[in-house]
């Protein structure tokens, strides 16, 4: 009797234990330093938003500085709402023909802090955050393209529409279970999600709206260089947050791409002053602080796919086209990207894509230069897939927005600054 007794205690207490001992196996998937790894990286890459504002803002006249950094920091409200009730379940959400993701995720329904399908050592609600952030950054780059002759309202309804309609659906194809990530186009942090879809609608926007008044026969000088080196040395700081958060674990791939990053950021930056500095004879801050960024954007698609050495590589040349995009293409097609997102962020991010199909070294996907045509070939459609559909929702959006709401300021606003017509604000007061 007694043993039957102790039988009985023995099996009720196990019993008891076994929601607990299920509770425990649930979250035994979460890994505490991947977890902190993410939330760090989600933080730096939310620092890249005020920095873009500093860069972005020192490179304009003092007239339009507040203008100018609005536009990065509306976006951390307007996207920030867009992507829980819907941006998120677009990109992330279960997948539609590969096309876009369903809006089983609205309002963040079911998204909570279990292990994420897309990161099985992280919340999910860490993953969502951490793409929140690159989000809001994409259409933030677009600004520096109109800056200085778009008005506010219709900017801000543009990001809307443009996160909607552009930058979820190529996430969701490239990263959410989309055809482009199906046929194994390789995309480690945003070449073609980021850097691509940005650079190019930044191109059609300045084309639709045409350029500054003044343009090419005024000087449209940087107000402030302090501030581009200053934004400039932010980014870089945010981008490891970028780049190397994109491994999505604390480990040796986050590893390897932090190091690329700084490698390639650091080349560019040295290609793109010896190039100034050949052709003007002397260096300058803001050609150094451009060619860091150039570095940066190129390495972002490669950073977990390549070796040191073709990191080098890819710097050296992101610094040289990138600087002659800026400094001879441009002036050649005459168009007025005020900020040069196309020739820093299309360029740099074009040359980044291809380049991770030339030089990829990750198993089963190599690139052309260890024998694998293919994988360059994918590269390719997935750069041309990135440009058509940017180029062409840009237009359209641009033309819908400018259906409801003027698009551009008045001749006698862009002579006396934005920051008074559109904010009744002055960034100085001498």
């Amino acid at each position: 009797m007694r043993n039957i007794f102790r039988l009985l205690v023995f099996t009720s207490a196990a019993l008891f234990a076994l929601p607990a001992m299920a509770w425990a196996s649930e979250t035994t998937q979460i890994d505490s330093g991947d977890t902190s790894w993410i939330l760090i990286s989600s933080a730096l890459v939310f620092l890249m938003i005020p920095g873009l504002a500093i860069f972005y803002g020192g490179m304009v006249r003092k007239k339009n500085v507040l203008n100018t950094m609005m536009m990065s920091f509306i976006a951390l409200g307007v996207v920030t709402i867009q992507w829980v009730l819907v941006g998120y379940s677009l990109a992330f959400g279960p997948d539609v023909h590969q096309l876009i993701g369903s809006l089983e995720f609205f309002g963040l329904k079911g998204v909570g802090l279990e292990a994420s399908s897309y990161a099985p050592t992280i919340p999910d609600q860490a993953f969502m955050v951490f793409q929140m952030m690159f989000a809001i950054l994409t259409p933030a780059l677009i600004s520096g393209a109109i800056v200085e002759r778009m008005r506010f309202p219709a900017y801000v309804l543009f990001v809307l529409l443009w996160g909607t309609l552009v930058y979820d659906p190529i996430a969701h194809w490239v990263w959410g279970g989309g055809w482009l990530g199906t046929l194994g186009a390789l995309d480690f942090a945003g070449g073609t999600v980021v850097h691509i879809s940005s650079g190019i609608s930044a191109l059609v926007a300045a084309l639709v709206l045409g350029r500054r008044k003044g343009y090419g026969t005024e000087p449209m000088v940087p107000h402030n260089v302090p501030y581009i080196v200053l934004g400039a040395a932010l980014l870089w700081f945010g981008w490891f947050g970028f780049n190397a958060g994109s491994a999505l674990a604390a480990g040796g791939l986050a590893a390897g791409a932090f190091v690329n990053t700084q490698i390639a950021t650091g080349s560019a930056l040295l290609s793109w002053v010896l190039f100034e500095w050949l052709r003007h004879g002397k260096p300058t801050a803001m050609g150094g602080a451009s060619g860091a960024v150039a570095g940066l954007v190129a390495i972002t698609p490669a950073c977990g796919f390549v070796n040191p050495v073709s990191s080098i590589v890819i710097g050296l040349v992101a610094g040289a086209v990138c600087y002659l995009a800026v400094s001879s293409l441009k002036i050649k097609l005459g168009y007025d990207d005020s900020l040069d997102v196309f020739g820093i962020h299309g360029v740099g991010g074009i040359w980044g894509a291809l380049a991770t199909g030339l030089f990829s070294v990750a198993e089963g996907k190599e690139g052309l230069l260890y024998g694998n045509a293919h994988q360059f070939l994918v590269q390719a459609v997935g750069v041309g897939a990135s440009i058509l559909t940017a180029s062409v929702m840009t237009f359209v959006i641009l033309k819908v927005v400018g259906v409801l709401t003027k698009l551009r300021v008045e001749d006698e606003v862009e002579d006396v600054g934005l920051d008074v017509n559109e904010h009744s604000e002055r960034a100085y007061s001498f």
